[in-house]
């Protein structure tokens, strides 16, 4: 290894910390990060240990590395891993993630990760400057990419928050019945320009008050629901496409089987999940993929504002069958809202997009310097930070 590096132990630079059960994490509104074996899983109103800190996965077949800033809690599936020498806590957590200390399996029936299968493994260390170095270049790839997971996280809930209040809530009618929203007045989510679009009253119908003038209809007469087609990990070929089970993207192929933008609703498994797909993509036969009546945009947020992951119909494996879905009642608004929704909604979809697409050229850098930078094969020296 070049210049100040040395060679060494896992055991000799770390030990790996047993995380302790905890109850009741899920539903807990604390102010503590909680992780398990595949990452966070809820929070708590007490901390096991102070951060940052990295949690390596300990049981299961996917066992996760994460890095936490603040003081967290790991439960007894995961370790948490406290440094013997003098590591820098980020650049520890990278070359967790390089020495793919997640994939060290014992052999034994229930795939785990052992500190003796940890500790026997060989690892190059850098000088701490370095490693500081290291971790600051990796670390503000990854701090944008998060910055931008929150961005997108914020224009999808405006985007729901908007379809919510004109079509659940009736939010514009309501307002100018109580004389809030006055011809010519531009209100947040509610523009001068739409108010003759909204009448004025509600008034009652099989599903309770509707803005007057609307009517009520099946999602039906919005979208259908196609099925997706087989396609087993060892029959796709490498490629740019997205490949999309009920759990989300789950690889990519060399041909899609529709061309974006779509959207897909879980079918198997993660029942009434909902992902929205840019790109030619190649949903597979545990999902729907949705034919639109009306502008794609209304049938994302209208599906997501029905209860899908409570519709699951079968006992061994959870199932979405999609006559329920299709049975489903709605308020109908006119045409020409649709409309208005749609290109509203249309111009937070392209920011997404735009968004999306930069994590992803952020993501491709980082994890092609990741091993270089790890390895010593590419010193910090040689980057114009």
């Amino acid at each position: 290894m070049a210049g100040e590096w040395r060679s060494s132990t896992w055991g000799d630079e770390v030990t790996l910390e047993y995380g302790k059960a905890l109850r009741g994490y899920s539903q807990t509104y604390g102010k503590y990060r909680v992780f398990g074996s595949n990452g966070p899983i809820g929070w708590t109103s007490n901390a096991l240990t102070q951060g940052p800190g990295v949690i390596l996965g300990r049981k299961g077949a996917y066992r996760g590395v994460e890095y936490c800033r603040d003081p967290f809690w790991v439960i007894d599936t995961a370790y948490y891993i406290v440094p013997k020498t003098d590591l820098d806590m980020r650049w520890l957590y990278y070359a967790v993630k390089h020495y793919k200390l997640g994939e060290v399996d014992d052999g034994s029936p229930i795939p785990s990760t052992t500190r003796a299968a940890v500790y026997m493994l060989e690892l190059d260390v850098p000088p701490k400057h370095e490693q500081r170095a290291i971790a600051r270049i990796l670390g503000t790839l990854d701090d944008k990419i998060e910055l931008n997971r929150k961005q997108n996280e914020t224009l999808e809930a405006m985007a729901r928050a908007l379809f919510k209040a004109w079509f659940v809530d009736f939010e514009p009618v309501r307002a100018k019945m109580e004389g809030r929203w006055q011809r010519g007045q531009s209100l947040p989510g509610l523009p001068a320009h739409l108010y003759d679009l909204f009448p004025d009253r509600l008034v009652e119908s099989e599903l309770g008050e509707i803005p007057e003038g609307w009517e009520t209809k099946r999602v039906s007469d919005y979208l259908s629901l196609a099925y997706g087609k087989s396609l087993p990990a060892g029959k796709r070929q490498k490629g740019i496409c997205p490949v999309y089970g009920s759990g989300g993207l789950v690889g990519f192929h060399n041909e899609a089987m529709i061309n974006g933008p779509t959207v897909i609703v879980g079918r198997k498994g993660t029942v009434g999940s909902l992902y929205w797909e840019d790109r030619p993509c190649f949903p597979i036969d545990t999902v729907f993929y949705v034919q639109p009546k009306v502008p794609l945009s209304f049938c994302y947020y209208l599906l997501k504002s029905l209860p899908l992951k409570d519709m699951n119909t079968d006992a061994a494996v959870p199932g979405l069958n999609r006559e329920n879905v299709y049975r489903l009642e709605v308020a109908a608004p006119p045409r020409e809202l649709v409309s208005h929704f749609a290109e509203t909604t249309s111009r937070f979809r392209e920011s997404i997009a735009v968004i999306s697409k930069s994590s992803e050229a952020l993501s491709q850098l980082r994890d092609t310097i990741l091993p270089k930078l790890i390895s010593g094969e590419l010193r910090v020296s040689k980057l114009d930070i």
